[in-house]
């Protein structure tokens, strides 16, 4: 190993960062430039010239960690569109219930199976109904007041 495979390895890493825009190989590219200028001014072998690599990489990973943590923190809540239903009112379109295991109701024209909140309760049939919760293709209501 030695200076041009280091050189390439920079190359490499910056552009698989480039791709994938997603910190996958800054560290490593990071540790091939250190390994770089270390494999230029001394003479090394390669299980050196791999352990300055392992290091280097590491330290800047380390470096970077709490950066991360907290860029994460402060990125602002996106919901999702299961979470934009919730509190959006919805048509029952078929009778809950939760004896019988039906329940039907229509949210911006798309037909969900629904359950009522509380567990007992009968919703019939042309009832609106506001949105408690999403779960997965379910939806759990209750009627609105």
């Amino acid at each position: 190993m030695g200076v041009l495979f280091w050189a390439c390895a920079v190359v490499a890493f910056v552009i698989a960062e480039v791709v994938t825009v997603q910190l996958v190989s800054i560290w490593f590219a990071a540790g091939s430039l250190v390994t770089l200028l270390f494999s230029y001014f001394y003479k090394l072998t390669a299980v050196e010239q791999l352990g300055i690599f392992i290091i280097s990489s590491s330290i800047f990973l380390l470096l970077s960690m709490p950066f991360i943590r907290n860029r994460r923190r402060k990125e602002d809540f996106i919901a999702t569109n299961s979470e934009l239903d919730i509190g959006r009112h919805a048509t029952v379109i078929e009778t809950i219930n939760n004896d019988k295991g039906t329940g039907r109701v229509t949210l911006n024209g798309v037909n969900w199976s629904a359950v009522p909140e509380d567990e007992n309760e009968i919703i019939p049939e042309g009832t609106i109904v506001i949105v408690k919760k999403v779960m997965g293709a379910k939806l759990l209501v209750a009627p609105e007041k």
